[in-house]
């Protein structure tokens, strides 16, 4: 008697507990994401990769939700051979009114003069540095995806400098209204 009961408090328990559990990766996509640099599910041009100029590409965005407050991005190829995900770029505390990133943006970790980008954040990527770290897959036959994901925030969160991806997906838990995500692929020969 006393399994079942501890079997039954297991199963209601996971019934309250799994929307809690879904994230933001599970979200249906909704904001429409896009680059003048290269089309969804286009190639990713070499000047914006590391083998190239490293250029931070034109990112913009549409179809926000209301009630947003704040956005934030993640880049990362979750084919790289380690770590899996790489993560190639972290930005938050980017106001909801900002409809893109420009071509060329600063990879300071405290974004400064570019109008409409006050208080915006480059965190920590992969390579432990802040920015934008532009594709740069082993020259391993492989076409790598890189998804660009936009999230849009209940709050303005105004979180602090440093963080990588693990650390601003913990701070933005709960407060993700929406998701939409850009996807380019590189291949180096």
């Amino acid at each position: 008697m006393q399994t079942l009961k501890h079997t039954i408090g297991a199963i209601a328990l996971s019934f309250m507990v799994l929307p809690a559990l879904l994230s933001a990766a599970e979200m249906e996509d909704t904001i429409t994401v896009s680059s003048t640099a290269f089309d969804h599910h286009g190639t990713v041009p070499l000047a914006y990769s590391a083998y190239g100029d490293n250029t931070v590409p034109q990112i913009s965005w549409s179809n926000l939700p209301a009630g947003t407050e704040q956005l934030a991005l993640v880049m990362d190829d979750p084919i790289a051979p380690t770590p899996q995900p790489f993560v190639h770029w972290v930005a938050y505390n980017i106001p909801a009114a900002a409809s893109e990133l420009p071509e060329g943006l600063s990879k300071d970790a405290e974004v400064t003069g570019v109008a409409g980008l006050d208080g915006m954040i480059n965190g920590v990527n992969g390579a432990r540095m802040t920015g934008y770290f532009g594709p740069r897959p082993p020259a391993d036959g492989k076409l790598h995806a890189y998804h660009f994901r936009i999230y849009a925030l209940d709050a303005a969160l105004e979180l602090p400098a440093g963080l990588n991806k693990t650390q601003l997906l913990e701070a933005i838990d709960g407060h993700i209204l929406a998701t939409g995500m850009l996807m380019g692929h590189y291949e180096q020969k």
